[in-house]
């Protein structure tokens, strides 16, 4: 290959960082404003039912959180962290 072509390939690798950073800043900020959505809907009483959902709702009412994790990831894609979060939020909200 070219030094042209290396150079390229040089910056695309040392410009990963920067975008991996980029990445988790956006997606905490997500994280806050989802947080804060959830806390203004429970304050006003609203339930938002998201399909699929009534499957990790009774796994929880039956007692079964791990389940009720992994059920939630498999549904939405969700990362562990986040579905955990979400599923003790539902169990929260229905306790």
């Amino acid at each position: 290959m070219e030094i042209a072509t290396y150079l390229v390939i040089l910056a695309l690798v040392l410009q990963y960082p920067l975008l991996e950073s980029r990445i988790q800043k956006i997606q905490r900020r997500a994280d806050r404003i989802e947080r804060k959505l959830d806390l203004i809907l429970g304050h006003l009483d609203i339930q938002v039912a998201e399909p699929g959902l009534e499957q990790v709702a009774a796994l929880l009412r039956e007692g079964k959180k791990i389940e009720a994790i992994k059920v939630y990831r498999q549904l939405t894609d969700a990362g562990l962290r986040e579905a955990k979060e979400a599923v003790e939020r539902m169990d929260v909200a229905a306790g």
